[in-house]
């Protein structure tokens, strides 16, 4: 692994000539601690030893109230070692989130690995109001707007200028996903990321090298030209056995690694040493498949086991592809998005074709609620200006308020509504995200669901974008995350018509 003492996470990150490692740090609950400690103690080490470019803080992680990353961060800068922040969206409204940026960016903390967050877990007198004002894809856009000095568009009132952040944006990617669905819809919500201003992504944890090799020839095949990191997680038997029964959203341990691990776990030191070495293979595998970097996490490690597995990796890196055989640990029958290079024993270029743009709708809900808004909401529909007459009609004599409750009671009926007064129905398969979504996400799925479950609702709820997955066709899908970022919800119109609203931003429009 190469080296250099001097350079900064982001100068290492767009060196071509470094593979950049870096490492998850999760605080504990509490300000002060042993596990704090640990953590301080760990990165003593790792700034000493110079290998690591930067140590990634986690914020709140698994939905649970912990120590906030930026206090960690400033102890931690301080022993030379750089930080970068994660930033989770679920706690925060957009004002929160603008304003904590600002504190950020005055404290040097340039560094960012900007996420939706997990669901917020039960806490104080029960479970906390989940916030979710902003999906990631809205905050990437947020944030590459201030890093310009303002967070509005020419086309828009301009607000007073600032002097302009500097973030670096990382962003998560998971192609661990085992339906096609959902594996389809993360790389296009990916895709949709970089457009949105991401600078670098990290994957989520998996132990399938033809599933690394994959993202890349995505990537490569796409033209998204950003550095990636890989993901190599050293789990404990307690967080693999958690892993393997889908209790950590989104992570899965594949049977055949499970029995291995459980069996490796009668050797003396419970199979420790086999876990570093098989991720001292996995990282030597990453370095071999092109990726810029890894990210490297795992639970209860200390920086001695983090120096065994960088030594290990860098006498693996000159005969990496037998490592090959040995990570390959994904479902049987499993979505991959490429047919398989039987030679190599990861991707050919062929893509196994996901939805083919002919393919019919199935859904009645769909085509009918489809040609109810051809009809009534698209400017050359026959029932277009009367609709629109009506509702001004309505207004002027003082009915708003009537004219709510007709179409929540109409919309409730038929799409569950919320009468959020700000609908996107339109946009998202005439399914309503702020009952169908539970983080209301509204340009793509969070990396949380698991063989179409929702992360919050397993087993119970669908998750949303995969029911959107499966009432369009192909074409429609890459159209609908392809185009232009929907915007966050306008909570000024909360509880009022989205008709009414609908035709006013059309006429102001013109």
């Amino acid at each position: 692994m190469s080296i250099n003492h001097s350079s900064t996470f982001r100068e290492s990150l767009f060196n071509p000539e470094e593979f950049t490692l870096t490492f998850e740090l999760v605080p504990n609950r509490g300000g002060k601690g042993k596990g704090q400690n640990r953590i301080l103690a760990f990165a003593k080490e790792a700034a000493a030893d110079g290998r690591l470019r930067a140590v990634s803080i986690t914020e709140n992680a698994g939905g649970h109230p912990t120590l906030a990353p930026d206090v960690l961060g400033m102890e931690i800068r301080k022993m030379g070692l750089d930080v970068i922040n994660h930033f989770s969206c679920k706690d925060k409204n957009r004002n929160q989130i603008e304003s904590l940026l600002f504190a950020w960016d005055r404290q040097g903390f340039s560094n960012l690995l900007v996420l939706s967050g997990d669901y917020p877990k039960k806490g104080y007198c029960g479970h906390p109001k989940p916030v979710f004002d902003l999906g990631a894809i809205q905050a990437l856009d947020l944030i590459s707007r201030m890093n310009s000095g303002t967070t509005q568009t020419e086309q828009e009132k301009q607000d007073k200028p600032f002097q302009p952040t500097s973030f670096l944006k990382g962003v998560a990617v998971s192609p661990f996903k085992s339906l096609e669905s959902e594996l389809v819809l993360q790389y296009l919500k990916l895709q949709r990321k970089i457009d949105a201003g991401a600078d670098y992504l990290i994957t989520q944890l998996g132990f399938d090298a033809r599933k690394f090799q994959e993202l890349i020839l995505f990537m490569q095949t796409r033209n998204l030209k950003v550095p990636a990191l890989g993901n190599v997680f050293i789990p404990n038997l307690p967080v693999t056995k958690m892993m393997h029964k889908g209790e950590l959203p989104g992570c899965i341990i594949p049977e055949k690694l499970f029995q291995q691990i459980m069996s490796e776990a009668d050797s003396a030191d419970r199979g420790k040493e086999a876990r570093l070495t098989r991720a001292a293979q996995l990282l030597a595998i990453l370095k071999g498949l092109g990726y810029n970097g890894a990210h490297i996490g795992g639970p209860g490690l200390v920086f001695s086991d983090l120096a065994f597995l960088m030594d290990q990796a860098s006498l693996f890196e000159t005969d990496w592809e037998r490592f090959i055989p040995k990570l390959s640990f994904w479902p049987e029958n499993a979505f991959y998005y490429f047919q398989a290079d039987p030679t190599s024993g990861l991707n050919s270029p062929t893509i196994n074709h996901p939805k083919e743009s002919t393919t019919p709708k199935t859904s009645p809900h769909y085509t009918i609620s489809k040609k109810a808004h051809d009809l009534m909401f698209e400017a050359d529909g026959p029932l277009y200006e009367p609709l629109k007459r009506i509702c001004f009609s309505l207004e002027k004599h003082g009915f708003e308020a009537a004219l709510d409750k007709l179409e929540f009671f109409i919309k409730m009926l038929l799409f569950n509504c919320q009468n959020c007064g700000d609908c996107r129905l339109a946009d998202l398969a005439y399914l309503c995200p702020q009952s169908g979504c539970a983080k209301f996400l509204l340009n793509g799925p969070c990396g949380g669901s698991q063989n179409g479950w929702c992360e919050v609702y397993p087993k119970k709820k669908r998750c949303f974008y995969v029911k959107i997955f499966e009432r369009l066709n192909f074409h429609e899908i890459e159209k609908l995350f392809t185009g232009e970022i929907l915007p966050p919800r306008d909570w000024s119109r909360n509880q009022t018509s989205a008709w009414l609203h609908f035709f006013h931003d059309l006429e102001n429009s013109k």
